[in-house]
């Protein structure tokens, strides 16, 4: 493992816990329902690769990057159980680091661009007024292109995270050995708060198999566990492209306390187009 400052590198085997297993929301990340999408094999939740990058970006950008930090990353193709992966941070000069993760055959399934201080898309993103959470409707209609509440806030929602339950992501999603988030009093794992952006969507709207496509992530404090957050969001846009349908959402994690944990910008394919081999 590298650790010179300027540039991080992390090495991981990509995994599930059940690749067989159908009984689930999103049968994408099942080896059956990702077959009949085209896929080969189960996808492995994009949350969860973009979460093993984060022990290259703190070699390479240091820990301040996980309350004064941000990242633009997309999913380029699938990432599959078994497939060796590598993810790779590089300075690019300006302040930016550029960041890649590759797969045994060299091909590239995620990418982005980091630093730290305020993201140079920062000020794009559209904060919802809604924040105070709701509970969830008994009954919620379908997500499609003609009911998306495009320039519309989507009902907020309250997550609790204990200490033994930050860790326990850390550990058994992420394989982390950082103490800063195995520790008797954790940080939540970024690939954690970037994984409230889905739920929220469920909160309001029900879809599927759905496939995540890019993440904006502006970390603007600390995230300690043993807390409730409130994760809020506004729903940018929808259109079609090559057959699939997109979702834009803004989105904003409130600590308990109030503070901003982070601001984030999630696009995600809510209707997977079916495809050929």
């Amino acid at each position: 493992m590298t650790t010179t400052r300027g540039y991080g590198e992390r090495r991981i085997t990509a995994f599930m816990e059940d690749p067989d297993n159908m009984d689930i929301s999103n049968v994408i990340h099942a080896n059956q329902g990702a077959r009949e999408y085209g896929y080969r094999a189960a996808l492995v939740g994009g949350v969860i690769v973009y979460g093993w990058t984060v022990p290259a970006i703190l070699q390479a950008v240091g820990h301040e990057w996980l309350g004064n930090g941000w990242v633009d990353v997309s999913f380029r193709r699938p990432t599959y159980p078994g497939d060796e992966m590598i993810a790779r941070v590089s300075e690019a000069g300006n302040g930016k680091f550029e960041l890649a993760m590759t797969n045994q055959d060299g091909e590239v399934c995620l990418s982005g661009e980091l630093g730290l201080g305020r993201a140079p898309w920062l000020d794009d993103l559209k904060l919802p007024s809604r924040r105070t959470a709701e509970p969830r409707p008994d009954s919620i209609p379908q997500l499609t292109l003609d009911v998306a509440p495009v320039a519309q806030d989507l009902r907020p929602m309250a997550v609790s995270i204990s200490k033994e339950d930050a860790r326990a992501f850390a550990i058994e999603r992420e394989r982390e050995e950082d103490p800063v988030f195995t520790a008797e009093s954790p940080l939540i794992h970024p690939g954690w708060i970037v994984g409230r952006m889905t739920p929220l969507i469920h909160h309001s709207y029900t879809y599927g198999p759905a496939i995540h496509a890019r993440s904006h992530i502006q970390n603007l404090a600390r995230a300690e566990a043993e807390q409730t957050v409130t994760v809020a969001g506004h729903f940018r846009e929808a259109f079609e492209r090559k057959g699939h349908h997109y979702g834009v959402i803004d989105g904003l994690i409130l600590a308990e306390d109030g503070r901003e944990l982070a601001r984030l910008r999630h696009t995600t394919i809510f209707q997977v187009a079916r495809r050929d081999g």
